[in-house]
Protein backbone atom coordinates (compact mmCIF):
# COMPACT_ATOMS: atom_id res chain seq x y z
CA UNK A 1 0.00 0.00 0.00
CA UNK A 2 2.78 2.45 0.95
CA UNK A 3 5.88 2.14 -1.21
CA UNK A 4 9.34 1.74 0.29
CA UNK A 5 10.57 5.11 -1.01
CA UNK A 6 7.79 6.96 0.82
CA UNK A 7 8.49 5.05 4.03
CA UNK A 8 12.22 5.76 3.72
CA UNK A 9 11.38 9.46 3.48
CA UNK A 10 8.84 9.41 6.31
CA UNK A 11 10.75 7.45 8.97
CA UNK A 12 13.74 9.85 9.29
CA UNK A 13 11.40 12.84 9.32
CA UNK A 14 9.25 11.24 12.02
CA UNK A 15 12.34 10.34 14.06
CA UNK A 16 13.64 13.90 13.85
CA UNK A 17 10.28 15.21 15.07
CA UNK A 18 10.17 12.73 17.94
CA UNK A 19 13.68 13.69 19.02
CA UNK A 20 12.78 17.37 19.16
CA UNK A 21 11.97 18.32 22.78
CA UNK A 22 8.34 19.30 23.09
CA UNK A 23 5.32 19.21 25.41
CA UNK A 24 4.99 15.42 25.33
CA UNK A 25 8.61 14.90 26.34
CA UNK A 26 8.35 17.53 29.06
CA UNK A 27 5.20 15.91 30.40
CA UNK A 28 6.94 12.54 30.64
CA UNK A 29 9.88 14.20 32.39
CA UNK A 30 7.47 15.69 34.90
CA UNK A 31 5.78 12.35 35.48
CA UNK A 32 9.13 10.65 35.93
CA UNK A 33 10.30 13.22 38.46
CA UNK A 34 7.05 13.05 40.38
CA UNK A 35 6.07 9.39 40.17
CA UNK A 36 8.99 7.33 38.88
CA UNK A 37 9.93 5.27 35.85
CA UNK A 38 6.85 3.06 35.55
CA UNK A 39 4.50 6.05 35.63
CA UNK A 40 6.61 7.85 33.02
CA UNK A 41 6.49 4.84 30.68
CA UNK A 42 2.72 4.54 31.15
CA UNK A 43 2.29 8.27 30.50
CA UNK A 44 4.31 7.91 27.29
CA UNK A 45 2.03 5.07 26.20
CA UNK A 46 -0.99 7.26 26.92
CA UNK A 47 0.48 10.08 24.83
CA UNK A 48 1.00 7.69 21.91
CA UNK A 49 -2.57 6.44 22.24
CA UNK A 50 -3.82 10.02 22.19
CA UNK A 51 -1.79 10.78 19.08
CA UNK A 52 -3.40 7.82 17.33
CA UNK A 53 -6.82 9.33 18.06
CA UNK A 54 -5.66 12.59 16.46
CA UNK A 55 -4.33 10.72 13.42
CA UNK A 56 -7.59 8.81 13.04
CA UNK A 57 -9.62 12.01 13.24
CA UNK A 58 -7.37 13.66 10.67
CA UNK A 59 -7.68 10.66 8.36
CA UNK A 60 -11.46 10.77 8.67
CA UNK A 61 -11.47 14.48 7.86
CA UNK A 62 -12.78 15.55 11.26
CA UNK A 63 -9.52 17.32 12.00
CA UNK A 64 -10.45 19.90 9.38
CA UNK A 65 -13.28 20.99 11.67
CA UNK A 66 -10.79 21.84 14.43
CA UNK A 67 -8.66 23.72 11.92
CA UNK A 68 -11.61 25.68 10.53
CA UNK A 69 -13.78 26.38 13.59
CA UNK A 70 -12.02 28.53 16.23
CA UNK A 71 -14.57 27.67 18.91
CA UNK A 72 -13.82 23.95 18.78
CA UNK A 73 -10.09 24.60 18.93
CA UNK A 74 -10.40 26.91 21.91
CA UNK A 75 -12.77 24.61 23.81
CA UNK A 76 -10.36 21.68 23.55
CA UNK A 77 -7.41 23.91 24.39
CA UNK A 78 -8.93 25.31 27.60
CA UNK A 79 -9.95 21.85 28.78
CA UNK A 80 -6.29 20.92 28.45
CA UNK A 81 -5.18 24.03 30.33
CA UNK A 82 -7.48 23.26 33.25
CA UNK A 83 -6.35 19.63 33.38
CA UNK A 84 -2.65 20.52 33.37
CA UNK A 85 -3.17 23.12 36.09
CA UNK A 86 -4.96 20.49 38.19
CA UNK A 87 -1.93 18.22 37.81
CA UNK A 88 0.38 21.07 38.85
CA UNK A 89 -1.76 21.82 41.89
CA UNK A 90 -1.83 18.15 42.85
CA UNK A 91 1.96 17.96 42.64
CA UNK A 92 2.35 21.02 44.88
CA UNK A 93 -0.30 19.94 47.36
CA UNK A 94 1.20 16.50 47.89
CA UNK A 95 4.42 18.04 49.20
CA UNK A 96 8.00 16.71 48.98
CA UNK A 97 8.64 13.63 46.86
CA UNK A 98 9.45 10.60 49.01
CA UNK A 99 11.62 7.80 47.64
CA UNK A 100 9.43 5.17 49.31
CA UNK A 101 6.08 6.77 48.42
CA UNK A 102 3.48 4.46 46.81
CA UNK A 103 3.84 4.35 43.05
CA UNK A 104 1.20 6.04 40.92
CA UNK A 105 -0.88 3.31 39.24
CA UNK A 106 0.09 2.81 35.61
CA UNK A 107 -3.52 3.22 34.48
CA UNK A 108 -3.68 6.67 36.09
CA UNK A 109 -0.43 7.77 34.47
CA UNK A 110 -1.63 6.36 31.13
CA UNK A 111 -4.90 8.28 31.46
CA UNK A 112 -3.03 11.48 32.29
CA UNK A 113 -0.80 11.19 29.22
CA UNK A 114 -3.78 10.31 27.03
CA UNK A 115 -5.83 13.30 28.20
CA UNK A 116 -2.94 15.75 27.95
CA UNK A 117 -2.29 14.74 24.36
CA UNK A 118 -5.96 14.53 23.43
CA UNK A 119 -6.70 18.03 24.75
CA UNK A 120 -3.87 19.60 22.76
CA UNK A 121 -5.56 20.63 19.49
CA UNK A 122 -2.20 21.68 18.09
CA UNK A 123 -1.42 17.98 17.65
CA UNK A 124 -4.21 17.42 15.15
CA UNK A 125 -3.24 20.59 13.29
CA UNK A 126 0.32 19.27 13.11
CA UNK A 127 -0.94 15.92 11.81
CA UNK A 128 -2.97 17.73 9.14
CA UNK A 129 0.11 19.68 8.06
CA UNK A 130 2.72 16.90 8.21
CA UNK A 131 1.22 13.51 7.37
CA UNK A 132 -0.63 14.43 4.13
CA UNK A 133 2.73 15.24 2.53
CA UNK A 134 3.38 11.49 2.44
CA UNK A 135 -0.16 10.25 1.67
CA UNK A 136 -0.81 9.14 -1.92
CA UNK A 137 -4.54 8.63 -2.63
CA UNK A 138 -3.75 6.46 -5.65
CA UNK A 139 -1.83 4.03 -3.40
CA UNK A 140 -4.91 2.96 -1.42
CA UNK A 141 -7.35 4.09 1.28
CA UNK A 142 -6.27 7.43 2.75
CA UNK A 143 -7.35 6.53 6.29
CA UNK A 144 -5.24 3.36 6.23
CA UNK A 145 -2.20 5.36 5.16
CA UNK A 146 -2.82 7.91 7.93
CA UNK A 147 -2.96 5.06 10.45
CA UNK A 148 0.30 3.50 9.23
CA UNK A 149 2.14 6.82 9.43
CA UNK A 150 0.49 7.51 12.77
CA UNK A 151 1.68 4.19 14.17
CA UNK A 152 5.25 5.04 13.16
CA UNK A 153 5.01 8.43 14.86
CA UNK A 154 3.37 6.93 17.95
CA UNK A 155 5.92 4.12 18.28
CA UNK A 156 8.86 6.50 17.96
CA UNK A 157 7.30 8.92 20.41
CA UNK A 158 6.62 6.16 22.93
CA UNK A 159 10.27 5.06 22.92
CA UNK A 160 11.84 8.51 23.01
CA UNK A 161 9.42 10.14 25.46
CA UNK A 162 9.46 7.00 27.59
CA UNK A 163 13.27 7.03 27.78
CA UNK A 164 13.21 10.69 28.83
CA UNK A 165 10.69 9.87 31.56
CA UNK A 166 12.65 6.81 32.72
CA UNK A 167 15.78 8.95 32.99
CA UNK A 168 13.85 11.44 35.14
CA UNK A 169 12.53 8.56 37.25
CA UNK A 170 16.05 7.31 37.89
CA UNK A 171 17.06 10.82 38.95
CA UNK A 172 14.10 10.89 41.31
CA UNK A 173 15.19 7.64 42.97
CA UNK A 174 18.69 9.00 43.53
CA UNK A 175 17.68 12.45 44.74
CA UNK A 176 14.49 11.88 46.72
CA UNK A 177 16.46 10.70 49.74
CA UNK A 178 17.61 14.27 50.32
CA UNK A 179 14.96 16.49 51.97
CA UNK A 180 16.06 19.51 49.91
CA UNK A 181 15.93 17.63 46.60
CA UNK A 182 12.71 15.89 47.60
CA UNK A 183 11.06 19.26 48.14
CA UNK A 184 12.36 20.69 44.86
CA UNK A 185 11.50 17.63 42.78
CA UNK A 186 7.85 18.18 43.60
CA UNK A 187 8.12 21.86 42.75
CA UNK A 188 9.93 21.19 39.49
CA UNK A 189 7.32 18.66 38.33
CA UNK A 190 4.55 21.10 39.28
CA UNK A 191 6.39 23.84 37.37
CA UNK A 192 6.59 21.64 34.28
CA UNK A 193 2.85 20.95 34.34
CA UNK A 194 2.06 24.63 34.96
CA UNK A 195 4.44 25.71 32.19
CA UNK A 196 2.74 23.37 29.74
CA UNK A 197 -0.63 24.83 30.78
CA UNK A 198 0.62 28.37 30.13
CA UNK A 199 2.04 27.33 26.77
CA UNK A 200 -1.29 25.81 25.79
CA UNK A 201 -3.19 28.87 27.03
CA UNK A 202 -1.21 31.32 24.87
CA UNK A 203 -1.10 29.01 21.84
CA UNK A 204 -2.24 30.50 18.55
CA UNK A 205 -4.12 28.57 15.89
CA UNK A 206 -1.86 29.54 13.00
Amino acid sequence: MIDAVTLLAFVPAALALNLTPGPDMMFCLGQGLRSGRAAAAAASAGISAGSMVHVTLAGLGLGAVVAAVPGVFDLIRWIGVVYLLSLAWGALRSGPVQADAPAVPARRAFRAGFLVNLTNPKVILFVLAFVPQFVRPEAGPVLAQFLVFGLILAAGGFVINGLAGVFAGQAKQRLAGSPVFARWLGRVSAGIFAGLAVRLAIMERA
